[in-house]
């Protein structure tokens, strides 16, 4: 979630401020359960000289150069202080960061994600989540896209393959049973 899906004159405007205010949600759920917040930003050199092919595909990324205010968090997503933020390049937040190894070493076998777009990073990151053996849950109401129906596909085929695909409800019912556990 960066400020390029939400403001109008953006190439990558997407109109997913719900998608967002369950993010931000689900996210004060997992903190109150004790449940480690990780979050993913994508920052490129000028030039993008550090984003290969995806950079030079998708022009509009050029609002992720370091310093521009397309890049920036949105309102109420600004990372707290005991959150990790990663960043990267390429749409998975697995590939060239290090957030297997972080999980690995916490512990975690389980990953809860929520983002933008269904279609791009969201998938990726489900598809790596998975490949590296973690369980994995998308939560749809937390994700979003440029258009309802890559959503709707990517969502299908992430719940039939690689990812239980749930509601915000029911992710916020899991992480409140866990918070009553601890």
């Amino acid at each position: 979630f960066v400020e390029a899906y939400f403001a109008p004159d953006s190439p990558l405007y997407a109109g997913v401020e719900d998608a967002l205010a369950s993010a931000l949600r689900v996210r004060e759920a997992a903190r109150a359960a004790g449940v480690p917040v990780i979050l993913t930003n994508v920052t490129y050199h000028p030039g993008g000289i550090d984003g290969g092919r995806f950079f030079e595909k998708v022009p509009a990324l050029e609002a992720f150069i370091a310093g521009n205010p397309m890049g920036a968090w949105p309102k109420g997503l600004e990372p707290q202080a005991d959150e990790i933020v990663l960043t990267k390049q390429y749409p998975s937040a697995f590939f060239g960061t290090s957030l297997a190894a972080t999980l690995t070493a916490r512990g975690i076998d389980q990953v809860i994600l929520g983002g933008l777009s269904t279609s791009g990073c969201v998938r990726a990151t489900c598809v790596d989540a998975m490949s590296h053996g973690f369980r994995t849950a998308v939560v749809a109401d937390a994700c979003g896209d440029r258009h309802p129906e890559p959503h709707k596909a990517n969502l299908f085929d992430m719940n039939a393959k690689y990812a239980d695909v749930v509601s915000e409800e029911a992710i916020i019912t899991y992480l409140s049973e866990l918070e009553t556990i601890r």
